[in-house]
């Protein structure tokens, strides 16, 4: 198997299924990635190891989800000069307004790219992900034209 060019942090397991939809966008376009669960309050030190071995073992964009205070993404992106990818979890009683915040509101020096709330923000952050690789990676902008051109049809497809 490739190493992974990907990894997919979350704050815990019940984050999974949240997730699920990063996860399955880097497979369809055979990017190779992993998944951990790591926390920025529960296992800072395990997540700052990781997040600075992480480009040494080939890792070039981190996804980060969290809900809550969702510092997840900030805490990777003070260990890295890897583009950071958040994702706010809508797993709170503020329905993931809070996690946006948190996510959004970096200082500056501290990029963290933020995506949308839930699981349409895990698969963009994928797709965000995707268009990072394609760079160097021209294989990828082909599966990208033909994802949006699929996209497309699919919508001109619909008769009412």
């Amino acid at each position: 198997m490739k190493s992974p060019k990907v990894a997919i942090l979350m704050g815990s397991l019940s984050d999974a299924d949240i997730m699920a939809p990063a996860a399955k966008t880097l497979n369809e376009f055979e990017v190779s990635h992993e998944v951990r669960i790591l926390s920025a309050h529960r296992t800072p030190a395990e997540t700052a190891a990781y997040v600075e071995e992480a480009e040494a073992r080939g890792i070039e964009v981190i996804i980060a989800g969290a809900g809550y205070a969702a510092h997840l993404a900030g805490a990777v992106a003070a260990h890295t000069t890897l583009p950071v990818i958040g994702v706010p979890l809508d797993s709170s009683p503020l329905k993931g307004i809070d996690a946006l915040y948190a996510t959004v509101q970096m200082p500056g020096g501290i990029p963290v790219a933020t995506m949308t709330i839930g699981k349409a923000g895990a698969k963009n952050a994928a797709l965000f992900a995707i268009q990072i690789l394609s760079r160097k990676e021209p294989e990828l902008v082909e599966r990208l034209k033909k994802y949006r051109s699929a996209m497309k049809e699919a919508i001109l497809s619909i008769e009412l």
